[in-house]
């Protein structure tokens, strides 16, 4: 593939492994810069930038213009190797095309691997809300590319006419198409990431379900006593209802590797070559690896940002389905005198600065937190997406925002979630036995044998009486306890079975 075979080799090493290795947490790095500038000049006009910087104007003119958030491009390392990436496949397909020289394309190539090996993420300090439908990111891209590309070749930074952050890095591109496409890549490496902290999530839940498989406890509907069930099965539960969502999120995830490079402005590939596209996208599969098509109608496809809108859903689902487990953990270990009880949660901090021995479900609570927040950017999304106009969706920054933060403080959660909190819940099975024993709810299991008259008359006689089921039943003789051990015994009442009792209606 090109023409430095080497490079093979060197795509090969840092396929998806690399690609997704670097901690999703990584955060802004401190540069320490000497005072020293030099002189770079734009559409507006000439400013300094600090020598040692392989930023340029371009950013500059993003950092002045939109200081809005605490959200860098640095906080979001697999966004950057989207990019460089992006950046990656488009020198090769313009190196191959004669439009990049040997030089250059063994610049920028190096200046990229160094990138995607988690080199100079400080100099990527834009904020990911910006206005310009992500020029400032692509510029940004594009001035560190060449401008390590330029040490790279022997030359000083700024020095543009050997290697162009427009020209070169930018060569047969638009932002409408580069930036798309590094969000795209960003987000599957991000989704990569993603589904194995939510697996080991839904491991340790099943391995509490194994766990607690033996313990009976009272199932409940509309917060009022329903029938037994195992206390396994709710956490086997809690595990199913998240491992249902897996094919929905790799089904998103999927239409991130639809790109539209060779798009350039508006999709009509205006200032790029015939077989560009071809070329690039066969680049971007040796890059990375990943089943990457070229989206059938550029045009189409330039305006159209709804795989973020699937994939901002698909972990909207999730945080809707994780509050309500979180709200479970939070009502079934509530007490621990005046609550249900049924199990622990271990003890993080203390509760209270005024009430002594207060324990909090803090760890749940705070994962009903994110998932709201992931509501929330899930709405913001939409909205966001809704405002494409024409041939451009100029919203898509702060998209891409939204679902960087998102996956990223659910894959916190996770690991908070099980590591603080699933993993050392420890069952109460002495208060699950008594709450079987003393509810009315087991009357429901004798109903197929004594008939619903019966069982009205018994569960209205236990809640008068505060009587136990067990005991009125024997009392009234309705059945023997024979009878009664064999209907109400864990094994019969946690599913289906066929008992051989003659009814007594």
């Amino acid at each position: 593939m090109g023409k430095l075979s080497y490079l093979r080799v060197i795509f090969h090493n840092i396929r998806v492994t690399q690609i997704t290795k670097i901690n999703i947490n990584q955060k802004t790095m401190t540069t320490n810069y000497s005072g020293k500038t030099r002189i770079e000049s734009d559409l507006i006009g000439e400013m300094e930038v600090p020598v040692e910087a392989l930023y340029g104007v371009q950013t500059l003119r993003g950092i002045e213009n939109f200081p809005i958030s605490r959200f860098h491009l640095s906080d979001y390392p697999l966004f950057i190797n989207g990019l460089a990436m992006t950046k990656l496949g488009a020198a090769e397909a313009n190196h191959q095309l004669g439009l990049l020289t040997d030089e250059q394309f063994d610049g920028i190539s190096k200046a990229c691997i160094e990138i995607l090996e988690g080199k100079h993420h400080d100099q990527f300090p834009c904020d990911m809300i910006q206005g310009g439908a992500g020029t400032t990111t692509n510029m940004n891209a594009n001035e560190v590319i060449a401008n390590r590309a330029l040490q790279i070749m022997g030359h000083e930074a700024g020095e543009y006419q050997y290697c162009s952050p427009n020209d070169h890095v930018n060569c047969s591109q638009s932002t409408n198409d580069a930036y798309p496409c590094g969000i795209h890549l960003g987000l599957y490496a991000t989704h990569l990431v993603f589904m194995k902290h939510y697996d080991a999530l839904i491991e340790s839940f099943a391995k509490k379900a194994k766990e607690f498989a033996h313990i009976l406890k009272m199932g409940r509907t509309q917060l009022e006593d329903a029938v037994p069930m195992t206390l396994g099965q709710t956490f086997g539960a809690f595990a199913q209802i998240l491992k249902e969502e897996k094919k929905n999120l790799e089904f998103a995830a999927e239409e991130f590797l639809t790109v539209n490079m060779g798009a350039t402005a508006i999709g009509t590939g205006i200032c790029s070559e015939p077989e560009y596209s071809e070329k690039c996208i066969a680049a971007l599969r040796q890059i990375t690896g990943w089943d990457i098509k070229l989206a059938e109608d550029l045009v189409a496809a330039t305006s159209d940002t709804t795989c973020m809108v699937g994939y901002s859903s698909a972990l909207r689902r999730v945080a809707v389905k994780l509050n309500k487990i979180c709200n479970d953990l939070r009502l079934l270990a509530s007490g621990p005198r005046c609550g249900l009880h049924e199990f622990d949660l271990p003890a993080r901090q203390p509760g209270s600065s005024i009430m002594p021995g207060k324990v909090n479900p803090v760890i749940p609570e705070v994962m009903n937190q994110i998932c709201y927040k992931v509501i929330g950017n899930d709405a913001c999304v939409a909205m966001c997406a809704q405002e494409a106009q024409m041939e451009l969706n100029a919203m898509e920054p702060t998209m891409a925002q939204c679902c960087f933060e998102s996956a990223e403080i659910m894959m916190n959660g996770f690991d908070t979630l099980r590591v603080n909190c699933v993993d050392g819940i420890v069952a109460n099975e002495e208060q699950c036995r008594k709450y079987v024993q003393d509810s009315f709810g087991v009357v429901t299991a004798l109903n197929p044998i004594i008939g619903y008259k019966n069982s009205t008359k018994i569960a209205k006689e236990a809640m008068a009486t505060g009587g136990r089921v067990y005991d009125l039943v024997l009392e009234h003789g309705i059945l023997t306890k024979e009878e009664l051990d064999t209907i109400l015994s864990p094994e019969n009442m946690i599913k289906p079975v066929k008992l051989d009792i003659k009814p007594r209606r």
